[in-house]
């Protein structure tokens, strides 16, 4: 990750901090005021609708664990409305919680206690990756494949606006976002090695090795929603030191 920090804010960036600590609130704020970062704080989930109703912000600082409504629930709403920012905080450093929160769409993860300035340097670079275009690579497939409604594959159908997966007796077999992110991904690029870093940006749009291992445990997911076989997949196979390959020829 580039974490170089400019010495001032290069344009106006205005940012919504959840969090019920209003003394973590009012911290922040006063301190990304120094950089050219405006910053209003809200303490919950209603607050955050109102806030997001009446302003435009750039990105949401979101905590993981709020009283009520928590970070997860949150930043689940916030990705289905649309692609705004996440960068979540929180005291849990386990990789389980940062699966969850690669899962539900967030930018990036922050462990408290955070270094300050490091915080300011991951706000620019989400903020350069989503300005920049990489927002819309953070979705997953490429164009071409998104105007294909329906994707085949071996037994198997992927319905890419409805994101339904179905087998051969018209099963639907759910996927959560970062599952069909990936198999999209994976559609996207058949008979090709792809390493983790390449599959993290086509499915997540980022640039975090912090979510390597998060990769293998979706794939390993995946590979059960697909019925493979874990000593022998078919679809999705491993190839040491390298990364994954899509086996399947793919139709649509």
């Amino acid at each position: 990750m580039d974490l170089s920090l400019p010495d001032a804010a290069p344009a106006a960036i205005r940012l919504l901090i959840v969090d019920d600590d209003a003394q973590i609130r009012t911290m922040l704020a006063d301190y990304l005021s120094t950089f050219g970062i405006a910053a209003d704080g809200v303490e919950g989930g209603a607050a955050m609708r109102a806030a997001l109703a009446a302003h435009a912000y750039d990105l949401v600082i979101l905590d993981l664990s709020l009283p009520g409504e928590n970070g997860l629930a949150l930043c689940r709403e916030l990705r289905e409305q649309g692609d705004l920012p996440v960068i979540m905080l929180t005291a849990r450093a386990e990789l389980a919680d940062r699966v969850v929160g690669l899962e539900v769409g967030a930018d990036d993860y922050v462990t408290k206690p955070f270094e300050m300035r490091e915080l300011v340097a991951r706000i620019h670079t989400v903020l350069r990756r989503s300005r920049g275009g990489e927002r819309g690579m953070r979705a997953g497939p490429s164009a071409a494949a998104r105007a294909r409604v329906e994707l085949r594959f071996g037994d198997w159908r992927l319905h890419t606006v409805l994101r339904q997966l179905v087998d051969r007796d018209d099963t639907v077999v759910p996927l959560s976002n970062a599952e069909f992110r990936l198999l999209l991904a994976f559609l996207d690029h058949p008979q090709q090695i792809l390493d983790r870093e390449r599959l993290i940006q086509l499915a997540r749009g980022r640039e975090l090795d912090l979510f390597d291992r998060s990769i293998d445990l979706l794939v390993s997911r995946l590979r059960q929603k697909l019925r493979e076989d874990p000593r022998e997949p078919g679809l999705i196979r491993t190839v040491r030191g390298e990364g994954y390959v899509f086996t399947a020829s793919v139709q649509g």
